[in-house]
């Protein structure tokens, strides 16, 4: 299984960062694959600095393959700090290039774990009419 994938993305499948939820959370977003099975669920909390509102935290819950779990681990990373229209311009693409080498059958992980973070900041926008 190492020969396909990256060290990194073993690392994050091994060992994922911001695993979990955020009870109080400001934005939820929920997204799957029904040809995969795999479901990534997204939790984000806003705040504002200075003029522009941030991701502060964010965690994930991913029912899926390791490299659902580990994109969706490396995808928080990405955008933890950034702010909501920087977060919202991470796609699959730049997530897939962080990941490093994995079969192409599992690109469409990354594509998950970009719809994942902003469907979580949709859902934000729409609780808080931004």
């Amino acid at each position: 299984m190492e020969n396909l994938y990256s060290k990194n993305i073993m690392d994050h499948f091994r060992n994922p960062r911001n695993l979990g939820e955020i009870a109080d959370a400001d934005g939820i977003g929920t997204v799957g694959n029904p040809k995969c099975g795999d479901v990534m669920r997204m939790y984000i909390k806003v705040r504002k600095r200075k003029t522009e509102e941030y991701i502060s935290n964010i965690k994930f819950q991913t029912l899926g393959c390791g490299a659902a779990i580990a994109s969706s681990s490396i995808a928080t990373e990405m955008v933890k700090g950034k702010t909501l229209s920087e977060a919202e311009k991470i796609s699959g693409e730049k997530i897939s290039k962080e990941m490093g080498k994995f079969p192409p059958a599992k690109f469409h992980c990354s594509i998950l774990a970009e719809e994942g973070i902003r469907s979580a900041i949709a859902d934000y926008k729409k609780k808080f009419k931004r």
